[in-house]
């Protein structure tokens, strides 16, 4: 039965790495989800109540990452509370009206935005959302970086 718990957490695993590129499927989770379905396919024997607080801990790192990139990137690129606000907004209301497009375009109209509400100039105003998709790429490879260690404490607690 191992063996087939090992089978199906690898595609739960799969699913988890595309959706830290495809915003649809939510990636993380998925992950954390295959480590729980293993367990309920091979029992518990090898991974503990530690392990899953440990890999729930790293699922939340990885939403946190999801936030505080888009923040950097704005603020680093010259962004004013207005563009954080308006990235993170645009965000938002990016994936509820663009799907998974609007991952990417929601965060930068909403910096552009909130830079332009605050009468910034537009110059400053399109770098801030450009710090926005700067950000979200930076948070993108810190994300499969903690996603890959979850993935390899796995094997190795099996």
């Amino acid at each position: 039965m191992e063996v087939i718990g090992v089978i199906v957490a690898v595609l739960f695993f799969a699913a988890g790495l595309a959706g830290t590129f495809l915003p649809a499927l939510p990636g993380a989770p998925l992950i954390w989800l295959g480590m729980l379905v293993y367990g309920l396919i091979a029992g518990f024997e090898k991974l503990s109540a530690g392990f899953f607080i440990g890999q729930a801990l790293a699922v939340v790192l990885v939403f946190f990452i999801d936030y505080a990139a888009n923040v950097w990137g704005v603020r680093r690129y010259g962004g004013s509370r207005a563009a954080v606000l308006g990235s993170l907004a645009g965000l938002v209301l990016g994936i509820l009206f663009l799907g998974p497009a609007g991952i990417v375009f929601g965060p930068f109209v909403g910096a552009v935005a909130g830079e332009l509400i605050a009468q910034k100039p537009l110059s400053s105003a399109v770098r801030s959302g450009t710090g926005s998709i700067i950000g979200m790429i930076g948070g993108l490879a810190l994300k499969l970086v903690v996603e890959a260690g979850m993935i390899i404490w796995f094997f190795l607690a099996i």
